[in-house]
């Protein structure tokens, strides 16, 4: 069947299983307010998210979706037992989900390009979607996956997983009451010891890979042996470089502790400096993020070092001192670096993920909406956009939309493959 075609039945699908009548749809007529998922995407994070979901109450894995039939079946073995007495569904085509009535929920777990296209047709189909970051790979596609929340009234959260962390929402708290006078400053980065990627080359596809259907959305590229199942990161058609793999957290978790929303000025240096391989995008790079209020952000990558003093992955900076927020809790230090206060915290995945399912059934507001979770990522994409270009960006406080430059505001959207523009 052709993209076009399943959109259209999507839709018609929508219409007859009553989108936007309520809250969690099915769910909320359903016993004990049960919830049926549906998970996309059964990679490693995929894998966990299925097994997270397993673990909660009142929830059932029907499917485990995946272009690769090996991970998909060892994703569905790992959930059978955890799922309550049934085992899931395996398919490696994700449109027979939308067209099943019974599933309340999409987990899309998938490589990047397809995130805010699968989303989008989920909302569509009538269910809730939980988005892994970044919740699109364009700007405009986390504009259109908003408008399809909105229109069928679905919740959508994205894994930004720390914004349901209680240590970590205290933190917050503590910058918004002055424990550290006025925030005007956050630093964040990421470090890792990632291997090169190499030169890859073209040759037959895996047996048991629908590398069609992994391309979906994105303009198709020739197999080549370095693109899967992980490399595809740093390939700009189907990824956003480490920014938007793991920048989007400590990036979030800074806009959050500012309170801002959109930026003035964006810059962006770095490159491919450890290897020489086929990598497209930066291993080093600093992204610097100026706001209205005079508030700054500022993130570095390090994918191929980790350098010693990195004990935090946020720093935020005030009139009377510092607070620096870790995995294990946050630390607030005077104006000369003396330690006031160490509050010990720890997290995990199912704190966000029990809130997105209660946020299903109508009882909580969502941790990490998705016009939150676009404001965290488009600032991903457009320091990405900075980086490509070579030059400052300036930006509407509105909605982020680059000013007075027409090839920069050229990449806030993408070509697509034929008939996979997302649609709303």
């Amino acid at each position: 069947m052709s993209a076009t075609f399943n959109r259209r039945e999507f839709l018609a699908a929508a219409a007859t299983t009553g989108v936007g009548l309520s809250l969690s749809g099915a769910a909320e007529q359903g016993a004990n307010n049960k919830l049926v998922v549906a998970v996309m995407g059964t990679g490693g994070r995929g894998t966990a998210l299925a097994k997270g979901f397993a673990n909660q109450p009142n929830v059932e894995v029907a499917y485990c979706c995946d272009v690769d039939q090996a991970r998909m079946g060892k994703a569905a073995e790992e959930v059978s037992k955890l799922n309550k007495g049934s085992n899931p569904k395996t398919v490696g085509d994700f449109r027979r989900i939308l067209d099943d009535k019974t599933v309340d929920v999409l987990v899309v777990a998938t490589c990047n390009h397809w995130h805010a296209p699968a989303a989008i047709l989920a909302c569509a189909a009538g269910k809730h979607v939980y988005v892994e970051k970044p919740c699109s790979h364009t700007a405009r596609e986390g504009e259109l996956l908003i408008e399809a929340a909105r229109k069928h009234k679905k919740q959508v959260q994205m894994g930004n997983q720390r914004r349901s962390y209680g240590f970590v929402a205290e933190a917050m708290q503590k910058l918004k009451e002055g424990v550290i006078g006025r925030a005007y400053f956050a630093q964040s980065w990421y470090t890792n010891n990632r291997p090169t990627i190499g030169r890859g080359k073209e040759g037959p596809i895996p047996e048991g890979l629908d590398y069609e259907l992994w391309q979906g959305p994105a303009p198709r590229r020739a197999f080549r042996t370095n693109y899967l199942h992980y490399n595809w990161h740093w390939f700009w058609n189907w990824g956003n470089g480490e920014l938007g793999n793991n920048g989007i957290h400590t990036i979030d978790l800074c806009r959050w502790g500012l309170g801002v929303d959109y930026p003035i000025h964006v810059s962006s240096s770095g490159g491919r400096y450890r290897f020489d391989d086929d990598q497209e995008t930066p291993d080093t790079q600093i992204v610097s993020f100026a706001f209205d209020g005079k508030k700054s952000i500022t993130w570095e990558g390090f994918s191929c070092n980790r350098p010693p003093d990195k004990n935090y992955f946020v720093m935020f900076h005030g009139e009377n001192g510092t607070l620096g927020l870790a995995d294990n809790g946050y630390t607030v230090f005077d104006l000369k670096g003396k330690e006031l206060n160490k509050t010990p915290g720890s997290g995990n995945d199912g704190q966000h993920l029990g809130n997105f399912l209660d946020a299903c059934r109508g009882k909580v507001k969502l941790n990490s909406d998705i016009e939150e979770a676009h404001k965290s990522t488009l600032l991903c994409h457009v320091g990405n956009i900075a980086q490509r270009t070579g030059r400052s960006l300036k930006c509407d406080p509105k909605n982020g939309h680059i000013l007075d430059d027409k090839q920069a505001m050229s990449q806030w959207d993408r070509e697509y493959e034929k008939g996979w523009e997302p649609k709303v």
